[in-house]
């Protein structure tokens, strides 16, 4: 039986545990408190079972500051498993590339996520697939659910571009790469466009009111920084490399299937929305 360990039990996670649940792989992650049936991070006896246990070994946890917790907790064991590894990295690592295109060849470091291209770098160093994502949205976790919530916002910024990938799409590339050769992938759709655009095409969807513009300076630092950078993401590399085909390559078509969704049992039933550091 194919076996998945995962460290960090988070969105992406537990959709790519339910996909492989559904074909027969057995499926255990961690957080950091062992809720929902997942083991606790910190639990080394249990977890260096897990390890060595694996076909399949994936992190999604981010740095903890400036250290990969798991890497610092768990790199030797890492290194000597023969499963697969990959980790879930971001393509923040990449900063500002003042909206032009950026592939994997490009450096990684220079923006505001040192420690991510950091433990990007670590991980590819263990032979790991190192999936890059840009901005993640899916089923509980999406500008449909933000538009109704009344947590949108548009800030009105002119040529500032940023990619996105459906949750199914990770899901989907994930599992290309248990084929693929060690190295870095861009999962990322084929339509980079700027935030406005989706959020009020969500509130189209969502039949509520388009959110007013807002300064950017009002809000918060953590989203400031998020409109601090300006890049097209491009994926050709796991299409060429992986067979990779995004089932979603543009907003529209993943907003639009999320807008389909109509029961609010089907929402719910998918995995709740939760923070990528669970470990």
């Amino acid at each position: 039986m194919s076996r998945l360990f995962v460290f960090g039990m988070g969105y992406a996670a537990r959709h790519l545990a339910a996909a492989l649940g559904a074909r027969g792989w057995r499926v255990v992650g961690t957080t950091r408190d062992g809720r929902d049936g997942t083991l606790r991070f910190g639990d080394g006896q249990a977890v260096a079972g897990e390890i060595a246990a694996a076909t399949h070994i994936l992190s999604s946890v981010p740095p903890d500051g400036e250290r990969d917790p798991v890497q610092d907790a768990y790199g030797d064991r890492l290194a000597r498993s023969a499963a697969w590894l990959g980790y879930l990295s971001s393509t923040g690592v990449y900063g500002d590339t003042g909206g032009a295109w950026v592939d994997e060849s490009a450096p990684i470091g220079s923006g505001r996520r040192v420690a991510r291209a950091v433990a990007d770098a670590d991980w590819q160093g263990l032979g790991a697939r190192v999936f890059r994502l840009p901005g993640i949205y899916g089923p509980g976790r999406s500008p449909i659910d933000r538009v109704r919530a009344g947590r949108a916002h548009r800030v009105g910024l002119q040529g500032q571009v940023f990619s996105r990938v459906h949750i199914a799409d990770i899901v989907s590339g994930v599992i290309a790469g248990f084929e693929g050769p060690a190295g870095a992938y861009n999962l990322a759709d084929d339509h980079p466009c700027d935030q406005d655009s989706v959020v009020a095409y969500a509130a189209r969807l969502a039949g509520v009111a388009v959110p007013p513009l807002v300064p950017l300076d009002s809000l918060s630092e953590a989203a400031r920084g998020f409109y601090a950078e300006n890049r097209r993401v491009a994926n050709g590399k796991a299409r060429r490399v992986l067979g990779w085909r995004p089932a979603y390559p543009d907003y529209r078509l993943g907003l639009r299937a999320l807008s389909a969704m109509t029961s609010p049992s089907a929402v719910t039933a998918a995995p709740a929305p939760a923070s990528s550091d669970q470990r």
